[in-house]
């Protein structure tokens, strides 16, 4: 069986009329200048969305948490060229989601009203005979919300605990994005995401998706020049932050089990990427284009505090 997509289709941006297969995004988050972002500079969703290896994790986990609905797997395959084009989508996925934080709010609203425009074309019916659109508000709420819980968790995690505060505010920020995605509910807080699942979990079943999703996870075949050992850990260690019901839906059993290896991988990789500055990323672009210096997230929110007021 052919892997199925493993973006879900109500995710996939398309500012332009391009085939999707044929699209390659260029964004220049240092202009205009001076023009802020849909996300402040100084929120926590700057800070966690820097890290590679936290989007990394997160994006994965959340891929598993859309796809564990039949309706988002079905309008993924019937809808989606991941089967033709894996790694370029996959990686337009992501500038998709950096646009939304670091990008400038004009671009980041062009971007997605592209895909809201594309997505209104997009419904069907399952194998079972469930009928989908992409502008279901449940599923769109859902899909959002997968992402903000695999983001969130995947740093919480494996670089370094957030605060109760952080964690409400990183939720928070969360809202004006996805309500320009059409986000009716954006949850805020780990116990309103649980709350979420739980009313989508009598749905949920497993699939040979996932697995074959996994495996080209392992595989680094999005990124070849990443380790082999640290893309098998961040396959596990997505699946380590996935609630415990929603793995056993999903069938995923102990050869998925995270290892004290893993682990010592992921935290180690994930704090080595925590105070990388790299000076290519859409966070440090960004800070430039708000006038800020560009290692500005790097920087403790007390620096970041008084900078902001000088």
């Amino acid at each position: 069986m052919a892997l199925r997509d493993p973006v879900p289709a109500e995710r996939e941006a398309a500012p332009t009329a391009k085939p999707a297969a044929a699209r390659e995004w260029k964004i220049d988050y240092r202009s205009p200048a001076g023009e802020p972002s849909l996300v402040p500079p100084d929120s926590v969703q700057w800070r966690v969305y820097r890290n590679p290896i936290v989007m990394g994790i997160g994006g994965v986990a959340a891929v598993l948490l859309e796809f564990a609905d039949p309706r988002i797997r079905s309008g993924v395959w019937d809808h989606s060229v991941y089967k033709v084009d894996p790694i370029g989508r996959s990686r337009r996925t992501g500038v998709a989601a950096m646009v939304g934080v670091y990008g400038p709010a004009s671009v980041a609203r062009k971007v997605i009203s592209g895909v809201t425009k594309m997505h209104a074309r997009v419904s069907g019916e399952t194998p079972d005979g469930q009928s989908y659109r992409a502008l279901d508000p449940v599923l769109l709420n859902w899909v959002y919300a997968t992402a903000l819980f695999g983001f969130f968790k995947a740093y919480h995690m494996f670089v370094r605990p957030l605060s109760p505060e952080d964690q409400a505010r990183f939720f928070r920020e969360g809202k004006p994005v996805g309500e320009l995605y059409g986000v009716t509910h954006c949850v805020g807080s780990e116990a309103e995401f649980v709350a979420m699942m739980e009313g989508l979990l009598p749905g949920f079943e497993p699939h040979p998706i996932n697995l074959e999703f996994l495996n080209i996870i392992e595989s680094g075949r999005s990124a070849p020049s990443v380790p082999r050992f640290l893309h098998r850990a961040m396959a596990r260690g997505a699946v380590a932050i996935l609630p415990p019901v929603v793995r056993k839906k999903l069938e995923l059993g102990a050869e998925w089990d995270l290892t004290a290896l893993d682990r010592l991988a992921l935290i180690s990789a994930g704090r080595l990427a925590d105070h990388w500055r790299d000076r290519d990323s859409p966070a440090w672009q960004s800070a430039l284009r708000h006038g800020l210096p560009g290692d500005f997230a790097w920087r403790s929110p007390s620096m970041q505090r008084s900078l902001l007021k000088s």
